[in-house]
């Protein structure tokens, strides 16, 4: 039988670090990864948005309310007729929030308020108030959306800028979470 021979290594205790150290440490090593992952999930995931003044979402959205942009949708399908966006303004203006009316490929047209997608009217339980600009017949560009206010007749929309890039769209709308006595789910996509 073999013997081994342990070797004895005194009682070491690792050096106590000082109350102050311990402290910076507890908040830097529970801060640090909290930031990172808010920083992550607004980025790819969820991002709170307010409504600027403006009455054109209106009577659905008013000025100051809160919502909530989910961003994960769109990472697996493209933005769906009916869906709330908020919009990367060009120039620099701020971010708009409005419905997607018209899908790549397809042709728009509106008329008193009303929309057409390739020479039919769609159902647009949304709106209160039609009007506003007509748009005539307009094919929409692949990877860009036709994108309208609610409140037609007060409205810039695609109608004054264009199409927008689906680049652009920072999420899709779901959720009003302030004020308190509006809150609300906000209506689904319709075919």
């Amino acid at each position: 039988m073999e013997h081994y021979r342990t070797q004895q290594f005194p009682d070491h205790q690792p050096e106590e670090r000082p109350f102050l150290v311990q402290v910076i440490w507890e908040i830097f090593s529970t801060l640090v990864p909290a930031i990172l992952i808010a920083l992550f999930i607004n980025v790819y995931i969820a991002e709170a948005a307010e409504i600027e003044a403006g009455p054109s979402m209106q009577p659905n959205l008013y000025a100051g309310y809160r919502v909530m942009t989910e961003k994960v949708s769109y990472y697996l399908h493209e933005p769906q007729r009916g869906d709330i966006v908020v919009v990367e303004r060009p120039e620099n203006e701020g971010n708009l929030i409005k419905r997607v009316m018209g899908l790549p490929g397809e042709t728009i047209e509106v008329r008193k308020g009303h929309t057409y997608i390739n020479g039919e009217p769609i159902d647009e339980p949304w709106v209160v108030y039609f009007g506003g600009r007509d748009l005539p017949a307009t094919q929409i560009p692949e990877d860009y959306v036709f994108v309208m206010g609610d409140n037609r007749p007060v409205s810039r929309d695609s109608r004054d800028i264009g199409p927008i890039s689906i680049n652009s769209i920072v999420g899709r709308a779901w959720f009003v979470y302030w004020p308190f006595d509006a809150l609300q789910f906000l209506s689904a996509a319709v075919p």
